[in-house]
């Protein structure tokens, strides 16, 4: 679902953070909508959970202000305000059976015990796992232990569920199943879901809008697609997915100078300067080889350095375009794969579309 219109369920006003002399937040302004599942991605230290946590109660901001549902709740202790919570290590209690760890929040809010044992059935068959009631946290596989700790925060029908890596301590097969079901679950109910990850491809399959963050800052906040196609930052690009950096200059409004070679590019930023130094970007799959290389602008030739065999294609690692050292990293599929020739050594032409080409300002 899409962010929708109107006030913002969650709105963060001008939010830091510090420790001491770090300051882990700076100056953060975020709107979250109602039933939208947003991401917040990242590397380690880049201040998500430190977000995450500052929603929740768990870490008060040092400034700013944080609202749900146009409700001033910046200073209010983590039982005031209204969340479920879902941590990387489930925190299950290893004591109670899942029955009782799912009822636990109900029975301290003093529900009567026929509603709880409903409600508690009603998530168990929600999540799965109608007929592991009686079981321990240690008799449950890790799948199964994040299903409990998941119909656990439901359970009290927040108006809000805050995920901090929920899967990053299970396999790789077992986390591809669940972010899917964690997804259906989140649409079924209609439950606005904030979910902390370093995960690139958890939060581009999962989310409805990604927030990246580096250090303390948010670089962009889009849709999956935009972050993927359209990245704000040279760090956005290259922390979502692969890509190519080209170094180059802006030579006019419409071409960046590599070299001895001409590239054509579109709208580059109008802060940018004629005769600055640029970065070019483009991704390995956005380049294209062969017969679609033909008639197409910003063709060049290089000499073919390396190939991986990556199963469904061919990542191709051309010599630099210019002295600078950058290699040109292009992937092939393997039907195109046996229409061209991929020899080490041999030369291949290829074209760089202008549409797929971003254009930043090089940090040197």
């Amino acid at each position: 679902m899409s962010a929708e219109q109107g006030e913002p369920y969650i709105k963060i006003v001008n939010v830091t953070k510090n420790f001491g002399e770090f300051t882990a937040l700076r100056d953060i302004s975020l709107e979250i909508f109602d039933k939208e599942f947003v991401c917040f991605l990242g590397p380690s230290g880049c201040g998500k959970t430190t977000l995450l946590r500052a929603i929740a109660g768990l870490d008060i901001q040092s400034s700013g202000q944080i609202f749900q549902k146009g409700r001033d709740i910046s200073a209010l202790p983590p039982a005031e305000r209204d969340f479920g919570i879902v941590f990387q290590s489930y925190a299950l209690f290893p004591n109670m059976t899942v029955r009782r760890n799912v009822a636990y929040g109900l029975e301290n809010q003093g529900v009567p015990g026929k509603q709880i044992e409903q409600q508690v059935t009603e998530l168990l068959q929600l999540v799965g796992l109608p007929e592991q009631e009686d079981k321990f946290p240690a008799q449950l596989s890790g799948g199964q232990q994040q299903r409990v700790a998941l119909a656990r925060a439901l359970a009290t029908k927040p108006g809000l569920l805050l995920l901090d890596e929920p899967l990053s301590a299970l396999d790789a097969k077992v986390r591809t199943h669940l972010r899917h079901e964690i997804k259906e679950l989140q649409h079924k109910i209609g439950i606005t879901t904030i979910m902390v990850t370093h995960d690139q491809e958890e939060a581009l399959t999962m989310a409805d809008r990604i927030v990246v963050m580096n250090q303390g800052v948010i670089e962009q906040v889009g849709t999956p697609s935009e972050i993927y196609s359209e990245p704000a930052s040279p760090f956005v690009a290259d922390f979502i997915g692969t890509t190519n950096f080209i170094k180059g200059k802006l030579a006019t409004r419409q071409s960046v100078q590599i070299g001895n070679i001409a590239i054509q590019v579109d709208n580059p930023s109008a802060s940018l300067v004629t005769g600055s130094e640029v970065l070019l970007c483009i991704r390995p799959e956005d380049i294209l080889t062969g017969e679609r290389a033909i008639d197409v602008a910003n063709q060049v030739e290089s000499v073919i350095d390396r190939v991986e065999f990556l199963g469904s294609f061919h990542r191709v690692h051309m010599l630099p375009l210019a002295g600078d050292g950058t290699e040109l990293m292009i992937d092939v599929s393997v039907a195109r794969a046996r229409e061209i020739d991929l020899t080490i050594g041999s030369s291949l032409k290829v074209a760089l579309p202008a549409m797929h080409m971003n254009v930043y300002p090089s940090d040197n």
